[in-house]
């Protein structure tokens, strides 16, 4: 139970974006996760059952335009991802940045700035380790829209980290256009 509390505080605080309204989300999300467990069917992803409530409330809760953002060229985002990774390999081929302890909170900002469709379903995959199909059944979308935001969220993540790497001087900015 422990363990699921402190996940279930992760993801309000993705969401949120805030440690008091996190807690508060939690707070809640455990209320009615109390008031409504005869909702939940013994044996199940209990976690993601909590995450599912916890989404919810946060929806309810915030006054925000639902719009969806439209999505490039899925093959063409795909090539540009490839491309920025051979150029972070090219640039640090035993990957050391990442073993930087400044590059944690660097991850952590980046991730707070991401849309919230994109943050949810990044935080609820790479974070919480849940599977697409659980991510669909918590959101309520298909998983075609969990693999899309996955993608867009990883790729607007890779585009803000790898500007922080440039700027803080981890890795040589060698992903330029080519002078003529």
């Amino acid at each position: 139970m422990h363990a699921s509390i402190e996940a279930v505080h992760r993801f309000a605080l993705r969401l949120a974006r805030d440690a008091s309204a996190a807690e508060d989300l939690v707070q809640e999300t455990y209320l009615r996760a109390l008031a409504h467990r005869d909702q939940y069917t013994p044996g199940t992803n209990c976690r993601a059952w909590l995450f599912t409530i916890c989404r919810n409330v946060f929806v309810k809760g915030a006054m925000r335009d639902a719009r969806e953002i439209a999505v490039e060229d899925a093959e063409l985002e795909a090539m540009g991802a490839a491309g920025v990774h051979g150029a972070m390999v090219a640039s640090d081929p035993t990957g050391t940045v990442f073993e930087r302890t400044d590059v944690d909170d660097a991850v952590r900002k980046a991730l707070d700035k991401l849309p919230e469709e994109y943050r949810t379903v990044v935080a609820l995959v790479d974070i919480e380790d849940q599977s697409y199909a659980a991510v669909a059944a918590i959101l309520g979308i298909p998983i075609g829209t969990v693999r899309s935001r996955l993608f867009r969220g990883r790729r607007l993540l890779q585009q803000d980290l790898l500007a922080y790497a440039m700027d803080a001087g981890l890795i040589t900015a060698r992903m330029g256009p080519k002078p003529r």
